[in-house]
């Protein structure tokens, strides 16, 4: 009788099967629709960098592979690494189909450029995320996770409210203006709230028990933890006031974000020079670790050009570098720590349910036999020359190294979910028969 109880407690702290693979689904899908529609018509894409059609990939981008990625892991990093159940229930199912209805009429209605259509859509989305914030209050308070993680990720729910509320207010300005400012400064407002106050507090947060997984090295503690949170909060918080009232204190807002970015890079150090031993079987090298680092020195060149446009006077060239910001922080940083993330949990993920199809039994392959090496190995080639051709592209509008970058990742995304697939079919192993 012991043991029955201990395997349904196990098999309840699983993370669900099939919801974390349709949130991962469809943002590799996003992803590659952003790369494809790149790579097809880069002059429609390039130019200045405010109009539908670029708004339309950049929210395929973040909503569609950044903020759907983080919400599928989170039904696997939270019972794997944090200590919070989250069973997948019928809501969380409603949340995915929000969430990937209200991206899909958001993007197809930017493209068309038709407004009416695109604020409902807006306001799908916009209530997934509202539901998910409150689905998360519960989990998160009950978890034994460290206080400084909690803080992250609850600050980091608020503001996606925040967000999400703005970029509804957005979306209906475009049917019947009624918002005060500039227009370019409120969707500059709306962005950073998004991409601070979201994607990297929730990031940071994670990453502080993620990392340590990935590399794989001693879990930092304390409440020197704590002190990214506040300082990202402090920044993202203080420039979306900036930029929404055109106030004058941008640049010490964006030292604040910057050192908060310095405090999470501190620790990372700190995890660096205190390594564990990582599994045997592991292969070298290590693409996980790979994609984490390099998504890292494209955070540390976010920071200094984020610095720059935030000292410059507005000119062309300011307008120029914010292209190459916009694709370092996005596609660079938030984008590739995904993939790296990513390479390490699906793994994971998979072995976790082979092994409790087995009754808990066994044998399962190890999770660091199940990713494909030449796909790993390509799959971090072409991120490395994406990112900077891409870059390259909508800064000089250099068509052709734009349309070049886009297939380059478009590749890349395509071996991901290859070696995704090949990963998570391990995670669909029949059970022995009784």
């Amino acid at each position: 009788m012991p043991d029955t109880a201990q395997t349904t407690s196990t098999r309840d702290a699983l993370p669900p099967r099939l919801l974390p693979v349709l949130y991962f689904g469809a943002a590799h899908v996003a992803l590659a629709t952003a790369c494809l529609v790149t790579a097809l018509d880069p002059r429609t894409i390039g130019g200045f960098f405010y109009h539908d059609r670029i708004v339309a990939i950049v929210h395929l981008v973040t909503l569609g592979w950044i903020t759907l990625s983080i919400l599928g892991a989170l039904y696997i990093v939270g019972p794997m690494a944090l200590r919070m159940p989250m069973p997948a229930r019928r809501l969380d199912y409603g949340i995915w189909a929000l969430m990937v209805l209200g991206i899909g009429g958001m993007v197809s209605h930017f493209w068309i450029g038709e407004y009416v259509g695109m604020a409902w859509s807006a306001g799908t989305a916009a209530t997934g995320l509202t539901l998910m914030s409150l689905r998360l209050i519960g989990p998160l308070r009950a978890a034994p996770m460290p206080w400084p993680v909690k803080l992250h990720v609850g600050l980091a729910c608020l503001n996606v409210l925040g967000a999400a509320t703005m970029g509804l207010l957005l979306a209906i300005n475009k049917v019947r203006p009624f918002l005060p400012g500039e227009g370019l400064t409120n969707v500059f407002a709306h962005a950073h709230l998004a991409a601070i106050g979201w994607a990297c507090l929730m990031v940071v947060g994670l990453g502080y028990r993620l990392l340590p997984m990935v590399l794989p090295a001693a879990m930092p503690g304390g409440w020197s933890t704590a002190l990214s949170a506040v300082l990202l909060e402090t920044g993202a918080v203080g420039l979306f006031v900036c930029l929404l009232r055109g106030h004058g204190g941008t640049p010490i807002f964006g030292a604040i974000t910057v050192a908060g970015f310095g405090a999470f890079g501190a620790h990372v150090v700190w995890m660096v020079r205190h390594p564990r031993p990582a599994p045997a079987r592991r292969p070298r090298p290590d693409y996980a670790v790979r994609h984490v680092a390099a998504a890292l020195v494209y955070l540390l060149l976010t920071c200094t050009l984020g610095m720059t446009l935030a000292l410059a006077p507005m000119s062309d060239w300011t307008l120029r570098a914010a292209l190459a910001y916009g694709v370092f922080a996005l596609a660079g940083f938030l984008a590739q720590i995904i993939v790296g993330v990513q390479a390490r949990i699906l793994p994971m993920f998979a072995w976790y349910q082979a092994f409790a199809a087995t009754g808990f039994k066994g044998p399962v392959p190890p999770p660091d036999e199940m990713p494909s090496r030449p796909l790993q190995e390509w799959g971090f080639l072409l991120w490395l020359i994406g990112v900077p051709c891409l870059a390259g592209g909508f800064t000089f509008d250099a068509f052709p190294f734009l349309s070049a970058g886009a297939w380059v990742l478009l590749a890349a995304v395509v071996l991901g979910a290859a070696d995704a697939a090949r990963i998570l079919r391990h995670a669909w192993r029949p059970s022995p028969r009784s």
